[in-house]
């Protein structure tokens, strides 16, 4: 059981575990605050066109049965919202990470080995008899 339970914490304290659980602790965040812009800030000017506050009180009956294709509406907006949210995120982060390489200059060239230096020079001098 101790070897177990060491494993088990080297396999938790490994970097990956711990920056997968920041990103989900911060995707909880960030999902917050989508579902807040959404619902209090686009819904709303959503609603003045479509005369609904939100899409999720859209429903329709067939027989004893009350569809609510609103929801799922509500949800498929939530999503594309998110993801275009995600995607701006990601692209600013990757142009910021591109003009930080283009930033550090490339090192020198090597200077040529002492046998090259010799192997230009011999080539200079036959150049030079013909």
């Amino acid at each position: 059981m101790k070897k177990f339970l060491q494993e088990f914490r080297a396999f938790a304290m490994r970097g990956n575990v711990m920056d997968l659980a920041v990103g989900v602790i911060v995707g909880g965040a960030f999902s917050s605050i989508t579902t807040s812009l959404i619902n209090d800030i686009i819904m709303p000017i959503v609603g003045i066109f479509v005369s609904e506050a939100s899409f999720a009180d859209l429903t329709l009956s067939v027989g004893g049965a009350v569809i609510t294709y609103g929801s799922f509406i509500q949800a498929v907006l939530n999503f594309v919202i998110l993801a275009f949210v995600v995607f701006c995120m990601v692209k600013a982060v990757n142009r910021v990470a591109h003009t930080q390489k283009k930033e550090e200059a490339p090192p020198p060239p090597p200077a040529p080995s002492h046998e090259e230096k010799l192997l230009t020079e011999i080539r200079d001098l036959l150049k030079e008899r013909k």
